[in-house]
C-alpha cells in the first residue's frame, strides 16, 4: 500500500509538471480571476494527494483537476461572503454558468492557453507587463526566474505582474482570441510570447536539467493552433523554428543528462520526419512576402540541421542569414551569435574581436554564454590563462547543472 500511495504522489507530480497550466488556463476562464484561479489549482491538487491514493487516479485527471479547483473556488467565495454579501452572487453566477458537461476539452481552435496568451498580450498592457505576466501564468517560471531573465528584482517583477492583473480585471479585457482584425496589433507579442515558452523549454533557465520538454511540446501544439488560425509567413518561421531545434532534443544530452553539443551531437538520433515538416514550413514562410526575424532564424536552424556533420556546415550561408537578421532586429545576442559562426568561417581570431566589441560596450556582462564563447575563443587562439578566466566568469553566471557541468569539464580540460 505504501509503494502504491509513493506511486499515485509520483503521478501526481508528473501531472502537475505536465498539465497545471493547461489546468490553470481553463480555471482562468471560468473563473475570470487569476488569483482565485491559481488558488483553485492548489486546492485541486492538494484534493487529489487526499483522494488518488485511495480513490485511484481518475480516467481524465487534467478533467477532474480543473472540476475540483472550480467547486473549491465557489466554497472559497461562499465562505467570504459572509464578510462579503456581493461575493455569493457570483458564487451562484459561477456555478450556475458551467454545466457538468463541461466544454474544457474541446480541442479546437478556442483553446484556454493560447486564450490566455492574448489575454496576456493585450495592447493594453506594457511589453514588460505583457512578458512578465505570460512567463509567470503560462510558462510557470517563479518570480525569481522571470526577474533573472528580465536583470530585474523579484519585487519589481512581482508588482509588474499585479498591476497587470489588476489592469485586466479592471478594465474587463475579454478572455477570448479576438476578432480577426485585432490579430495585427497583437500577433508580434503573442509570436514573441510562444518564443519564450519554446526557449524556457529548450534551454530551462535554471534547475537540474537541461531542458522542459512539456514546455516545449506545449509551445510547438499552440503553434499549430495559431497557424490555423493566422496562416502568416511569420507564424509558419516561428513553428518550423521550434520544430527544427525539437527535432534535436534527443541527442542534446547523454544518459547522465550532460550537455552534449551540436558539433558533437548524433545527428542519426534528430527526428528527421519533424526536419522535413519543418523544412517545408520555412521554404512557404521564406517565399512570402511579410517574413521576419523568426523565419530567418529558422533558415538558420535548417542550415544546421541540413548539414551531413558539423564540419560541413554552410557557415558562409550561415553568416549572410546573421548578417539579414542583424538588419532586420539587431541585438547584441544576435551580434553574439553571429561571431560564433563568423569564426566557424574565419576562425577564432575575428570571432573573439566583434566579441570584444560587445564586451567593450558593457553589453551581456551577466550573459554566461558570452563568456563562454571568449572562453572558447581565447582556448582555440592557445591563450589558456585568458580562457580559463573566461569559463570561469562564465561559470558563476550559470543557473542550470548541466551547462555547469559543461563549463567545469571544459576548465578541467585547460
Amino acid at each position: 500500500m505504501l509503494n502504491t500511495s509513493h506511486a499515485i504522489n509520483a503521478t501526481i507530480n508528473e501531472i502537475y509538471h505536465q498539465e497545471s497550466r493547461s489546468v490553470l488556463a481553463t480555471l482562468i476562464r471560468l473563473l475570470r480571476d487569476f488569483d482565485l484561479a491559481e488558488e483553485a489549482l492548489h486546492d485541486a491538487f492538494i484534493a487529489a494527494l487526499a483522494q488518488w491514493p485511495t480513490e485511484g487516479v481518475p480516467h481524465n485527471p487534467r478533467a477532474w483537476l480543473v472540476s475540483a479547483g472550480r467547486f473549491k473556488a465557489i466554497d472559497h467565495l461562499r465562505r467570504r461572503a459572509l464578510f462579503n454579501k456581493s461575493l455569493a452572487g457570483i458564487a451562484l453566477e459561477l456555478e450556475s454558468s458551467v454545466s457538468d458537461s463541461e466544454d474544457w476539452l474541446n480541442d479546437s481552435i478556442e483553446d484556454d492557453q493560447l486564450k490566455l496568451i492574448f489575454t496576456c498580450c493585450h495592447p493594453s498592457l506594457s511589453s514588460e507587463a505583457q512578458l512578465a505576466l505570460t512567463l509567470r501564468e503560462v510558462c510557470g517560471l517563479t518570480t525569481e526566474e522571470i526577474a533573472r531573465a528580465f536583470l530585474a528584482t523579484p519585487s519589481t517583477i512581482a508588482q509588474r505582474i499585479v498591476r497587470a492583473k489588476n489592469k485586466i480585471r479592471d478594465a474587463a479585457i475579454p478572455y477570448e482570441i479576438p476578432a480577426p482584425y485585432e490579430f495585427p496589433e497583437r500577433l508580434a507579442s503573442v509570436l514573441h510570447t510562444l518564443y519564450l515558452l519554446f526557449n524556457e523549454g529548450y534551454s530551462a533557465s535554471s534547475g537540474e536539467t537541461l531542458t522542459r520538454q512539456h514546455l516545449t511540446q506545449e509551445a510547438i501544439r499552440l503553434g499549430r493552433l495559431l497557424l490555423a488560425l493566422i496562416p502568416q509567413a511569420e507564424v509558419m518561421g516561428l513553428l518550423g523554428l521550434m520544430l527544427v531545434q525539437e527535432s534535436r532534443s534527443f541527442a542534446r544530452t547523454n544518459e547522465q543528462g550532460d550537455l552534449i553539443t551540436l558539433e558533437h551531437q548524433d545527428r542519426r538520433l534528430w527526428n528527421h520526419q519533424q526536419l522535413a515538416e519543418a523544412s517545408q514550413l520555412i521554404q512557404r514562410a521564406l517565399s512570402m512576402g511579410g517574413f521576419g526575424v523568426y523565419s530567418v532564424q529558422a533558415a538558420i536552424a535548417a542550415v544546421h540541421a541540413e548539414a551531413p556533420s558539423y564540419a560541413e556546415t554552410d557557415w558562409a550561408e550561415i553568416v549572410g542569414l546573421y548578417d539579414l537578421l542583424m538588419r532586420l532586429s539587431p541585438s547584441p545576442v544576435v551580434e553574439l551569435n553571429r561571431a560564433v559562426a563568423l569564426s566557424m568561417r574565419d576562425g577564432a581570431g575575428a570571432g573573439l574581436q566583434v566579441i570584444e566589441a560587445i564586451n567593450a560596450r558593457g553589453e551581456l556582462q551577466d550573459y554566461y554564454l558570452l563568456h563562454a564563447a571568449r572562453a572558447e575563443f581565447y582556448r582555440q587562439l592557445g591563450q589558456v590563462d585568458l580562457a580559463k578566466l573566461a569559463y570561469e566568469q562564465s561559470l558563476r553566471l550559470t543557473q542550470q547543472e548541466p551547462e555547469r557541468r559543461f563549463l567545469v569539464g571544459k576548465l578541467a580540460s585547460l
